[in-house]
Formats: C-alpha cells, sequence, structure tokens
C-alpha cells in the first residue's frame, strides 16, 4: 500500500513533469530569438555575439552607382531605362533572371566560410504591395523565406531592412522616392509602412535567424535640415508607431532604429522606448581615429543599450582595415556596405563588366526628356541586350571573384 505522503509526491512530481514537457513543447514551437540585453546582443542561445557582416545591397533594391548608370539612380529610374532599351517583355525577363543569379545559396555560403555572422537584407516596401517592382507583385516572403532558408542552412543571421517605404523617408535616389521625405507628413504612407512591419513581424516572430527588424534606412537628408527639431520629432514619433505596432505581433525580436540625417544623427532619440532595440549609425568618407565614433559609444554607455554601424566601407583595402580594427577594438557591431558589385575593389566580392556594358552608361547620361531625345540617343538593342545577358551571368557566384585585400583589412578569410 502507498502512503498518503508517498501518493501526493507521486502526483506532484508527475505533474512537474507534465509541465515541464509542455513548456518543452512550447519552447520547441515558439523557441528563443535573438535579443539584447545591456548593451549586448544576445543570441537565441543566450550567449552574446558581435555581429560582423556585409549588405546584399543592389539586390532586392537596384542602385544607379552599382548598375553604372549614373544619375539614373532610383529603381523606378532604372526599370525605365531598361524598358526604353529592351521593351517590356525582355525587362520582365531580365528581372525575373537578375532576382534569381544576383543572390543564391552559394553566396550565403561563401559569406558564412569567410566569417561573417550575418546579413543586412535591404528590401523596398513595394514587394509587399500589389504594386508592379523588379517585373513582379506581392514577391516579399517569396524572396525573404528563400534567403532565410539559406541563412538557416549556414547558420548566419538575417536583418531585415525597410530600405524604400512608403513615402519616402530620405528624400533621394537610395528610398526611391518623388525626391521629398513624404513619409514623414503622410498618414497613408505611415498606415502602409506599419501594415506592412507587422505582417513580417507576424510570419517571422518565431524564427531564430532574425536578428531583428531595421525599421527605416537612413532617415532624412542634409538637404532638409533646416528646421532638424521637426523632422527629429517627426521621426522619433514614427519610431514609437512602428515600435508598438510591432511588438502587437512580435514581443521578443530586437528593432533597430537608425540615426536621423542619414544615420548619423542620434539626438532624434527623445527617450528610450522599448528595451530590446539596436541603435544604428552609417558612417562613410572620414579620417580614422576614437573620435569618429565616439559620441555613438558614449550613447550606448549612457543607456546601457547597443550600437551597430549597418553601413559603411565604399574605401581604400587600408581605410577598410583601419575602421574595421576600431570597431573591433570598441566591440561595435558592423555590417559593410556592399557585399558585391561590377567592376569594383570597394567591396566584398566583384565581377566582370560585360563589353557592351558602356552604352547603356553612355544612355543613361544622355537627354532623354523628350521621345525625340530618346529615339535619337538610343543605342543598339541587340548589344544592349547582349550586354544584360552578360550581366546576369557575370553576377552569378561562379563567375565572381573575390577583392583579397578589401576582405583581409575586414579581418575576414579568403579563398
Amino acid at each position: 500500500m502507498i502512503s498518503k505522503n508517498k501518493l501526493f509526491a507521486a502526483l506532484a512530481c508527475a505533474g512537474l513533469l507534465a509541465s515541464c514537457a509542455s513548456q518543452s513543447s512550447s519552447t520547441t514551437k515558439h523557441g528563443a530569438v535573438a535579443h539584447t540585453k545591456g548593451t549586448q546582443i544576445l543570441e537565441p542561445n543566450g550567449n552574446a555575439i558581435t555581429l560582423k557582416g556585409t549588405n546584399l545591397g543592389n539586390w532586392l533594391v537596384p542602385e544607379g552607382y552599382m548598375f553604372k548608370t549614373g544619375k539614373v539612380g532610383a529603381p523606378h529610374q532604372i526599370d525605365q531605362l531598361l524598358g526604353e532599351m529592351v521593351g517590356p517583355d525582355s525587362l520582365a525577363s531580365f528581372w525575373n533572371k537578375y532576382l534569381d543569379n544576383y543572390i543564391t545559396h552559394d553566396d550565403i555560403k561563401y559569406l558564412k566560410r569567410i566569417g561573417c555572422n550575418h546579413i543586412r537584407l535591404p528590401f523596398h516596401y513595394k514587394l509587399f504591395t500589389n504594386d508592379l517592382y523588379m517585373g513582379k507583385r506581392n514577391a516579399g516572403f517569396e524572396y525573404f523565406d528563400r534567403v532565410i532558408n539559406w541563412c538557416r542552412q549556414e547558420n548566419v543571421y538575417v536583418l531585415l531592412d525597410m530600405h524604400c517605404a512608403p513615402g519616402g523617408q530620405t528624400g533621394d535616389n537610395i528610398d526611391d522616392s518623388a525626391g521629398y521625405p513624404w513619409l514623414y507628413y503622410s498618414k497613408s504612407s505611415q498606415d502602409l509602412m506599419s501594415e506592412i512591419w507587422v505582417k513580417i513581424a507576424d510570419r517571422y516572430k518565431n524564427e531564430p535567424m532574425i536578428i531583428g527588424y531595421d525599421v527605416v534606412n537612413e532617415p532624412f537628408a542634409h538637404y532638409f535640415t533646416g528646421d532638424i527639431k521637426d523632422y527629429n520629432h517627426r521621426l522619433f514619433m514614427l519610431y514609437q508607431r512602428m515600435v508598438a505596432d510591432i511588438r502587437k505581433a512580435d514581443k521578443r525580436h530586437s528593432i533597430f532604429l537608425n540615426g536621423s540625417v542619414w544615420a548619423g544623427d542620434f539626438g532624434v532619440f527623445e527617450s528610450i522606448i522599448d528595451d530590446n532595440i539596436v541603435y544604428e549609425f552609417h558612417k562613410y568618407w572620414f579620417d580614422v581615429n576614437q573620435e569618429a565614433i565616439q559620441k555613438y559609444l558614449d550613447f550606448r554607455d549612457k543607456h546601457n543599450v547597443p550600437i551597430y554601424i549597418g553601413e559603411t566601407g565604399e574605401n581604400t583595402d587600408e581605410w577598410i582595415k583601419q575602421f574595421t580594427t576600431l570597431l573591433d577594438k570598441n566591440q561595435v557591431n558592423w555590417a559593410y556596405w556592399p557585399y558585391k558589385k561590377m567592376d569594383n575593389t570597394r567591396g566584398i566580392m566583384n565581377f566582370k563588366q560585360p563589353q557592351d556594358y558602356p552604352l547603356i552608361t553612355k544612355y543613361a547620361d544622355s537627354d532623354r526628356s523628350s521621345y525625340e531625345n530618346i529615339r535619337k540617343n538610343m543605342p543598339d538593342r541587340v548589344k544592349v541586350q547582349k550586354a544584360l545577358n552578360e550581366f546576369l551571368e557575370n553576377s552569378l557566384y561562379k563567375n565572381n571573384f573575390q577583392n583579397k585585400g578589401y576582405i583581409d583589412g575586414l579581418g575576414l578569410k579568403t579563398e
């Protein structure tokens, strides 16, 4: 016969085991994700990580300087330029192959091998609307899921970066805007931005390979700083709303917030609005010294929060090495811009420019202000199509080549 005390003990033990099993099941289904603790970013397993990686620039957000189309800089301008030269069917085919070729699983495997532990993924809000963008409609999750799956297989984290927001957040070519940061004045644009981020957060709220959500890239340019207090306050109010809305769908992933004025000014942060935020700055073309980053370090130490430089680089191998050494010395999380470019050594990876590609550059720089000028300046369409086909082939990882001095400057491995 079992005594009452032993029976109660057995029942309590059984209950505890059931509770643990339930918690284990819950953890498996809704596992831990990366988050912040003080000045550190913690992986899902609780270990601290210093982010080191690169931006997959020019893939989901084409940029004119990387396409070598000169003053034709924004995605919609590049689309129009190519469409003029090859027509709608060839244009649609080009974008489809471009999206498949420019970044592949092989690229992610390579970045893991050389020592990157994360990638920053710039994207355009139109990937999540019915607008025709890069020949697609509502294609965002197709490409997000693809790259996240590759990164899951290689154990590389992904930072989702809204590089082009509804209405335009920067007011220049990089946000594909109308030339002014209307986002801060447009309720409909802010509503759409929120809707997209909530969809993304709801889909990936349990995804351990997501390192965070980068709410908006490089808010307003220096051209619009006549009343910087007003702009900063409008941006801060936007941040408050986006953080609150994202938190309704995902309470656990880190949220990354850029400083204002090309992401360089932390004066926008009127207060700390959430306890799981990484504060992001971008910085290009300056003399490397402690003073260059000290104000960001001071912000980190004052508020006990992590900081991250989400974009830097575009410089010589020597400069890259000096700045990376400085960042590592001060334990700053970093991602250099960009991963690959055509015929350019200021990035990790390079690929050959097609022989006839200068025809595209020349046409982009020509006067296209009238139909008459378009007809007059139009290059040989057969040669343009050949150049675009070669671009697609050359951009494949197997046809890329490393900028070894640049990679060495980053402290990564060459192959």
